[in-house]
């Protein structure tokens, strides 16, 4: 499914610097950067509940219509949050300047669909190794996320990002090798197997054709 084009209340920011920034923080604005299309940098600021609602869904990826005193700023791309270590709250943000038919490169979560039978039949463990895939395509056609069917995943298999469908239009950027999901045996599951190992190996083997020494 294509992404949907967010709108997001941007002002313009006359100040810049450590003091401007922390003086709108305390407001609960967020600063933030425009940048892109060889035009000079812009410094925004914009209301920091409103970009939490947004930031779970496009952090890293989505297209937003960037809007002032109702009218369009900018299209753009969300390309870089910073969250304060303790809180994290976002204290910046950097959107890339990006037209909606151009060719970009983005991160786009995954989503699982469907049940591992390693998980479901055999008890295995699921492990969602990364939650981003990076592909390359038309901007206004930027998955909100992509699926990734796991119905066939036994125990001891993967996903790599090639194995990965992706939608017409787009190339993947991630390296095809890179594994994304893993199912492995439960924790329970190898200590049973480990010990039924142990528990051969100290059986000792009925060697044929051995006659018993009988004593008279």
């Amino acid at each position: 499914m294509p992404t949907k084009v967010h709108v997001l209340p941007v002002e313009p920011r006359e100040t810049t610097g450590t003091s401007s920034a922390s003086a709108l923080r305390a407001k609960g604005m967020v600063p933030a950067v425009l940048y892109g299309h060889g035009d000079a940098p812009r410094h925004l600021a914009m209301e920091g509940r409103a970009f939490e609602e947004l930031a779970g869904r496009h952090e890293a990826g989505g297209v937003l219509t960037l809007v002032h005193a109702g009218k369009t700023i900018d299209t753009a791309l969300l390309r870089a949050v910073q969250r304060h270590p303790v809180t994290r709250r976002v204290i910046h943000v950097d959107f890339q300047r990006v037209g909606l038919n151009e060719a970009v490169t983005a991160r786009v979560p995954i989503a699982t669909v469907g049940v591992a039978p390693g998980v479901k039949e055999f008890g295995g463990v699921m492990d969602l190794l990364s939650h981003h895939i990076e592909i390359e395509g038309p901007a206004d056609q930027l998955p909100e996320h992509i699926d990734i069917d796991v119905s066939e995943l036994g125990v001891h298999q993967h996903v790599s990002a090639g194995d990965v469908k992706l939608p017409k239009g787009f190339r993947l950027v991630t390296s095809p090798e890179t594994v994304l999901i893993t199912v492995e045996a439960s924790k329970t599951a190898r200590q049973v197997e480990e010990s039924a190992v142990g528990t051969v190996e100290q059986i000792e083997p009925e060697v044929l054709g051995q006659k018993s020494e009988i004593k008279a």
